[in-house]
């Protein structure tokens, strides 16, 4: 979703070496005109196997000669399975440098996962290397695991031993499991304020987090970090200015990594993430950007975005980008309870209807050629559904699902950029749901900067249509700043949406426990977010029973 304020960019940008392969390899695609995208993607694929050894490998830095801590980014773990877990972290003791304070040596990290705190009970362990090439990022599939079961993780390199993360793994297969509770987040822009609601989050008791997407932006952010309008520090110029190069995204995560708030939420909660727009860039749709640039060039820019993404996320090495492609749409189950479906709504789409602008449904938006999944993640989902056994069938994802119109016309404006500018691609997944037998169907979404609630009908333009599933929107950690309880248009948005139950303009997250009976959600929000330590509270709570969808007040 599009924040106000967008700046220009700056002419001087620090560039690693593998800019400048990016660099030199887009003239080169633009020249080559018979090239597809395809061809062009392969070309732009660089360095993204394990780098070199022998006499080509980077050098080793021996840990005794860091000098300052280098785990100022925390620590992470995520994508839980019964019998494996990732665990991350990146090196960084200047984390506001180009290369983190470690120039271009190999590091060793020594990491262990325990049964308690302490460590006294270490069950695995290991030793990794943190490479250069991959922004001295580690990232570690701890197999072997038993199911079901809480974990903590630290790493160590030299003298200095990282802050404990805590994790767990995922029930056993095939197991009757009773319970789940999970929370969802999304669209965390650093300069609309502080990360509140990632240090109550920190505090919940939960066994998942998803985020939906928007965990960067690539704004600007200038010395006083915006509307944090910081008194106690200066922040160097170079955030001031978007992020355009492997080098500026990079440094852009270890800004929000360096948030404490952010770093405890990871270190208290696995997390699984899936990507939206900012993260590359505003409203993107597969190969094309919103400046209208030739897509050779702009996958140039998607490659280096795609794979700053993966250094800095607890992600195995399935999701690992080769040049502008990475196949981040995957499944994890909880036990036969929870089926999740994690889409990737950005990398396949087709481009904007009508130029992105809100736009009444006409020809082009419901073209039935249009996609937003693309159609292999489309045949993958519906092959999901089709096979699943679990009692909810959970889809997280990224913008609205359910039909928004946004005034009370007759022939009302909707989102060009969600499922309402691409219905021939959402009335496939319908009738797929449908044709599968998807009876417990909970869509999980973010982008808006708002909190919903809505009953998934088969029609929406029929308030007497079957109700199919529920979808929540989970609000923001801070893009949009404070908001309001009621935004200008909820009157409107309430009156021209009978399926919309609920609507919350401030930040905060959705915490959701599954059990055998029933989905209850809890909307939590924050009162402010451009000043710290505004507390938390449960502004309102849905309950959906298993085999009768639709929300009912808790």
């Amino acid at each position: 979703m599009a924040l106000p304020g967008r700046t220009g960019l700056a002419p001087e940008h620090a560039f690693s070496p593998h800019d400048a392969v990016l660099r030199t390899a887009a003239p080169h695609l633009a020249r080559r005109r018979f090239l597809t995208l395809t061809a062009a993607a392969a070309a732009l694929a660089f360095s993204t196997n394990l780098p070199a050894r022998g006499a080509f490998a980077a050098p080793r830095l021996q840990p005794a000669r860091i000098t300052e801590d280098p785990f100022t980014l925390g620590v992470a773990s995520g994508d839980p399975l019964p019998e494996s877990v990732v665990i991350w972290t990146r090196l960084a003791p200047a984390p506001f440098e180009a290369d983190g304070g470690l120039g271009q040596q190999r590091v060793e990290v020594d990491w262990e996962v325990a049964l308690d705190e302490y460590f006294v009970l270490t069950v695995r362990s290991g030793t990794a290397t943190a490479y250069p090439e991959y922004g001295h990022s580690v990232h570690v599939d701890v197999q072997g695991l038993e199911p079901g079961t809480p974990y903590y993780y630290r790493f160590r390199t030299g003298t200095w031993i990282s802050p404990a993360g805590r994790t767990r793994t995922a029930p056993p297969a095939g197991e009757a499991t009773s319970s789940l509770r999970l929370a969802t987040v999304a669209c965390q822009a650093y300069h609309d304020g502080y990360y509140t609601v990632h240090r109550h989050l920190a505090q919940e008791d939960v066994d998942v987090v998803f985020h939906l997407g928007d965990y960067l932006y690539e704004y600007a952010v200038n010395s006083a970090g915006g509307a944090r309008n910081y008194t106690d520090r200066v922040l160097p110029a170079v955030f001031n200015r978007e992020t355009i190069t492997l080098a500026d995204y990079r440094l852009r995560y270890a800004l929000y990594k360096n948030d404490p708030d952010l770093r405890a939420a990871h270190a208290a909660h696995p997390f699984v993430v899936v990507w939206d727009d900012h993260e590359t860039e505003n409203n993107y749709a597969g190969a094309v950007d919103e400046n209208g640039s030739a897509p050779e060039q702009f996958l140039v820019r998607r490659a280096a975005a795609y794979r700053a993404y993966w250094e800095n996320q607890p992600l195995r090495a399935a999701q690992r980008p080769s040049g502008p492609d990475a196949l981040l749409y995957r499944r994890l189950h909880w036990g036969t309870l929870a089926q999740f479906d994690i889409l990737d709504t950005r990398q396949y789409r087709s481009d904007q209807a009508y130029g992105d602008a809100p736009h009444a449904p006409g020809p082009e938006s419901d073209d039935p050629a249009r996609t937003l999944t693309g159609d292999a993640q489309e045949s993958w989902l519906l092959d999901g559904w089709a096979a699943s056994g679990a009692l909810w069938n959970v889809m997280p994802q990224q913008v609205c699902f359910s039909q928004r119109k946004l005034d009370l016309t007759a022939n009302a404006k909707m989102s060009m950029d969600a499922w309402d500018g691409y219905r021939a691609s959402r009335n496939r997944l319908v009738a797929g749901a449908k044709a599968a037998g998807v009876d417990n169907w909970l869509v999980l979404t973010g982008d808006v900067h708002v909190a919903y609630a809505f009953d998934i009908r088969e029609d929406f333009d029929d308030p007497d249509s079957a109700t199919l599933g529920t979808e929540l929107t989970c609000t923001s950690v801070a893009s949009g700043r404070d908001g309001a309880q009621r935004p200008s248009n909820w009157d409107t948005y309430m009156q021209a949406n009978p399926h919309m139950k609920f609507y919350d303009g401030r930040r905060g997250y959705v915490r959701l426990e599954l059990n055998r009976q029933n989905a209850r959600a809890d909307f939590r929000t924050v009162p402010v977010v451009t000043s710290p330590g505004a507390s938390v509270s449960t502004v309102a709570s849905f309950v959906s029973e298993a085999g009768a969808p639709g929300l009912q007040p808790a």
